[in-house]
């Protein structure tokens, strides 16, 4: 497998992660399980590739698959999964009319 195919793995789930974390630490932000986890997901690999080009290093080497770089992209992934999951979850309780706390 490639280093680019691992790397959108990870992402998807350490997105997945943090937006179930979102959901569940904060119940004003819940989407309900399939779309905190879609939503994550998809967060992650959006920031995850981001994170990407930003840092270069987490790309990974030519050769194989280093624990740094699965463990940054991890980090990138359920960080930026977090925080698109919270933006949904606000923007879905703003047209629902309801108010964040």
């Amino acid at each position: 497998m490639s280093a680019t195919l691992i790397n959108l793995i990870v992402q998807l789930i350490a997105g997945a992660v943090g937006g179930n974390a979102v959901g569940a630490g904060m119940k004003n932000m819940d989407l309900g399980a399939l779309g905190n986890t879609v939503a994550g997901a998809l967060g992650g690999a959006g920031g995850g590739t981001l994170l990407t080009a930003l840092l270069p290093m987490l790309q990974g080497a030519a050769g194989g698959v280093d624990i740094g770089q699965v463990l940054g992209q991890a980090v990138g992934g359920g960080v930026a999964g977090a925080i698109v999951t919270a933006i949904v979850g606000l923007i879905k309780n703003a047209m629902a009319g309801q108010t964040s706390r």
